[in-house]
């Protein structure tokens, strides 16, 4: 398990280029973009999506539409990519990925302020419209929710938004614990489900056929 204790040890390993500036927004999104991409073949993070833009800069874009602060955490193998995205993003880059996404979770964590209204959690891999984070924001807020989801039919899907009573809960997660399944789990009962018409609440772009298939739908 990687504890906050442990991050507090490598933290000259971390980039956060506005860790002296004032976020723009009091709520916040953390982006896992630290994996490996095995089965994708190729990094996530530079493949081309909508507006002409990359799928990490259109999710990242998004984010801040929306009046969330992201913050990306990244990997040494593609650190570079924080030089891309646009001013109002934060960027945190994970040494050592290798040891789960709950590492880079932990990680973006630390980068935020304990102030934060808001915490949600997305991969880059799960590119959403501004207009989707801010119906589940305004939902979450409305409601005072520990945690909200959206859900299309049955299904929950991503992003998970956590209120700021929950973020204790969330700094113990570990991969042997399950990471957010988890909470999930646990909390289920509580969750505010925001039901959305469409499925791409809950796509998850693990593979070229998946990527194709979605960017096909959403360009059309």
């Amino acid at each position: 398990m990687l504890s906050l204790e442990h991050l507090s040890n490598v933290s000259h390993y971390l980039h956060l280029d506005s860790m002296n500036i004032e976020p723009d927004f009091p709520n916040f999104a953390i982006i896992l973009a630290a994996g490996a991409s095995s089965r994708m073949g190729k990094c996530k993070t530079s493949l081309p999506w909508l507006d002409n833009q990359t799928m990490l800069c259109y999710q990242v874009s998004q984010w801040l539409k929306a009046s969330v602060t992201p913050v990306v955490v990244l990997s040494p193998h593609n650190a570079d990519r924080r030089f891309e995205m646009p001013p109002g993003t934060w960027a945190v880059v994970n040494p050592e990925p290798s040891r789960g996404k709950t590492s880079s979770l932990l990680i973006g964590l630390q980068a935020i302020p304990q102030a934060a209204e808001t915490i949600a959690i997305a991969a880059v891999d799960q590119p959403r419209s501004a207009e989707i984070y801010q119906t589940l924001l305004h939902s979450h807020q409305q409601h005072y929710s520990l945690i909200t989801a959206p859900v299309h039919g049955d299904r929950l899907g991503h992003p998970l938004l956590f209120s700021r009573a929950m973020r204790s809960e969330l700094e113990t997660v570990s991969e042997a614990s399950q990471g957010i399944r988890h909470l999930i789990k646990h909390y289920f009962s509580t969750i505010n489900q925001v039901q959305f018409p469409t499925p791409i609440v809950l796509s998850d772009l693990n593979t070229p056929e998946a990527y194709q298939s979605q960017l096909d739908l959403s360009s059309a």
